[in-house]
């Protein structure tokens, strides 16, 4: 029953609501590990749906799934030693927060329907926010509300490009089930504008989820409020899933022949996510903003890779499973700096190798990973994607985007030097923990497993669901 991994992290969540927090935070782990276990029989096809025509195992969904829940087990393992240390006043709303943010992802993972999915997203606003309020402060208050409307006025956008999709369905006289499966059968007979304005209204409305400029606004004010461990779930997990309602969608216009609307529209968002981000990233004063800035830059790579195709496709799928791992160990590494610095502004933080030497190293491996240098993964996606941007002749394009990159790379150097070598006006006071550094190491260690193992069920599920684009990673 692959509805288990949405419902296992629901009773976990109210049992935690239950038990004194000394306990409760072990059931983070707990779940974490029964969620991976079950993931691997989804993924292996021994459990399979329940409710067929709500819930469906597509090659994308089970590599969201799986990149959600190891990520989720790794950052729960962080977590119990981060909570220990911090003792927040709120440690069972975060705790039974967390557990319910794990099952509405699971939720969008292995969503087959259109209002189903739809559900499931606003699911993972409404069970987030309580996360990105936890410490309720003033700042704390200001970014939860703002993530809360901007993300609700994309959702809404989103709904209604559900019902204009259903329209397409409609005005072409078919009597089939609103959900991915029969949609990308029957493409070719939907209502072609219909189906344009639809994908567009989805577009907008899941890319304000997914962080893409302009409709990005929220995400750097939730990153840096929220706990560092929900950081790393938002940033490395969350906008994967709402990536992948503009996937499900862009594959269906792409077998309607209708990929070229889609694919220019996912070119612009992406470009002008990647040039925000690199205008930003240049003047930053607050290192978890500056990874939430990351973040978008790296959607935005995403966004970009999908829409041009081909290789660019499966690079931008390759992005997507190592960004996740890298970004969330910088966040993790990131909440070490602030419980032992006590301050998020760079200009006060310095000297990590000399106070945190193991996590000053994980975190400059990270910051040399999530700037696209070997060996680590990003360095080949963006590889290939400006590869396929150049074989297809998208040069002005391909330009900006290496434009953007360097920029960043200044940016997030400039930082990262001054915070792990400067003087630091503040002197740390919590020295780190195993518990709280290792993760982070594992996390690396399994981006650079991904890239030099030849693991063929991953490569195969990446190709699988960027056929229909067109993605290949031999073209």
């Amino acid at each position: 029953m692959a509805e288990l991994v949405i419902l296992i992290p629901i009773i976990a969540g109210i049992l935690s609501l239950l038990v004194k927090n000394k306990y409760g935070r072990w059931l983070l782990p707990i779940t974490g590990l029964i969620h991976i276990i079950f993931t691997i029989l989804i993924w292996r096809g021994i459990s399979v749906p329940l409710f067929n025509e709500y819930v469906g195992i597509k090659p994308e969904g089970i590599l969201v799934l799986a990149v959600t829940s190891y990520l989720f087990f790794m950052i729960s393992i962080y977590t119990v030693s981060y909570l220990k240390e911090e003792k927040m006043e709120n440690e069972k709303l975060f705790t039974s927060s967390m557990l319910f943010f794990l099952a509405s992802m699971s939720s969008v993972a292995i969503s087959n329907s259109l209002i189903l999915f739809w559900i499931s997203v606003e699911a993972t606003s409404l069970t987030s926010a309580p996360l990105i309020y936890v410490h309720k402060t003033k700042t704390a208050l200001e970014a939860t509300w703002k993530y809360v409307l901007v993300c609700s006025v994309g959702i809404a956008l989103a709904l209604l490009g559900t019902f204009l999709i259903a329209i397409a369905r409609d005005k072409a006289g078919l009597s089939i089930n609103l959900n991915f499966t029969e949609l990308e059968k029957n493409a070719m007979l939907l209502n072609k504008d219909w189906l344009k304005i639809g994908f567009l209204f989805i577009l907008i409305g899941y890319g304000t989820k997914m962080g893409l400029a302009p409709m990005h606004t929220w995400l750097p004010d939730a990153h840096s409020e929220a706990p560092s461990p929900a950081s790393a779930l938002l940033s490395g997990a969350l906008l994967n899933t709402a990536f992948l309602g503009i996937f499900k969608m862009s594959r269906i216009l792409h077998l309607a022949e209708l990929g070229k609307f889609a694919d220019v529209s996912l070119i612009i968002l992406g470009l002008l996510s990647t040039v925000v981000a690199a205008v930003f990233i240049l003047k930053q004063y607050d290192y978890k903003r500056m990874l939430a800035y990351s973040s978008i830059e790296n959607m935005g790579i995403i966004a970009f890779g999908t829409g041009i195709g081909g290789i660019a496709a499966y690079g931008a799928m390759f992005h997507l499973v190592h960004h996740a791992l890298i970004k969330s160990s910088l966040f993790l590494s990131a909440g070490n700096v602030l419980m032992s610095y006590k301050t998020k502004l760079i200009d006060k933080v310095g000297n990590i190798f000399k106070f945190l030497p193991k996590t000053a190293i994980i975190m400059f491996a990270g910051f040399i990973g999530i700037a696209g240098f070997p060996p680590f993964g990003l360095f080949f996606s963006e590889f290939f994607i400006v590869l396929g941007a150049l074989r297809r002749g998208a040069y002005i394009s391909a330009g900006i985007f290496v434009l953007s990159l360097i920029l960043i790379f200044a940016g997030l150097s400039k930082y990262v030097v001054k915070m792990s070598f400067g003087e630091s006006e503040v002197e740390p006071k919590v020295k780190e923990n195993r518990w709280r550094v290792y993760p982070q190491y594992i996390l690396l260690f399994t981006s650079l497993v991904l890239c030099y193992m030849q693991i063929n069920q991953i490569s195969d599920i990446m190709t699988s669901a960027v056929a229909v684009i067109g993605g290949m990673i031999h073209e």
